[in-house]
Formats: C-alpha cells, sequence, structure tokens
C-alpha cells in the first residue's frame, strides 16, 4: 500500500465532513427514519465523525486506530445508502445510477481502511 493511502483516505473523509456540514440538506434526506432525533443532528455528527476520521489518519500515531474506525464508519454509513438507493428508486436514470452504483463502492471503502490499518500496524 502507499504511504499516500492513509493521507488519501483522510482526505476523502475531509472532504466528506466538511461537506455535511456546508451543504447538509442532502445528506438529511438519507438519514434512516428509525435513528432517533432529527437528521440534521446525524448529519453533523456523521461530519464530525469523518473530519475526526481523517484527523486521525493524517498521523502516523493514531493511523492504526483511526482506520478500524474507519472501517467500522463504512459499514455503519452503509443503511444510509440503502435508503438513499431505495428513496431514489422513481428519479432519473442518472441520479438512480448514481444511488444504486454507491452500494457495492462500501466495499472498497472498508477494504481501503483495514488496508490502511494493516500497514500501520506493520509499521508500529
Amino acid at each position: 500500500m502507499s504511504h499516500r493511502s492513509p493521507l488519501l483516505l483522510a482526505g476523502l473523509l475531509a472532504t466528506a465532513g466538511v461537506a455535511h456540514f456546508a451543504v447538509p440538506r442532502p445528506f438529511d434526506a438519507t438519514v434512516p427514519r428509525s435513528l432517533p432525533g432529527s437528521p440534521r443532528a446525524w448529519t453533523y455528527a456523521s461530519g464530525a465523525a469523518e473530519l475526526a476520521l481523517a484527523a486521525g489518519l493524517a498521523l502516523p500515531r493514531t493511523r492504526r486506530a483511526a482506520a478500524r474506525a474507519a472501517a467500522g464508519f463504512f459499514v455503519g454509513v452503509f443503511p444510509a445508502n440503502v435508503k438513499m438507493a431505495l428513496d431514489w428508486r422513481d428519479r432519473p436514470a442518472p441520479q438512480r445510477a448514481a444511488a444504486f452504483g454507491r452500494l457495492p463502492l462500501q466495499v472498497p471503502l472498508v477494504l481501503w481502511a483495514r488496508g490502511v490499518a494493516r500497514t500501520a500496524e506493520a509499521r508500529a
């Protein structure tokens, strides 16, 4: 795994985290209704989690733990992606394809985070 890989993953998470605060409405719509509280609170909480994970990945000392947590985070947000895909099944084909296309992308994200954790563990 490239020495840049953790920083690329951190950048992805940081970008997503900032987006949750800058443009929260689209994220609010993906919050499963079964979760307690307001969707905006969940949007902000997940954005804050993404920013914290990004910071953890950027620092070699916390990288392994942050990468493991990122893998768990990617699994944890999967229900929101499923909700989005189901909610968008009647939208125009490009939007529907984007929503359903996100679902299998969670697998490489989880594997990427696990790979970063393994590399960080090997270097520790």
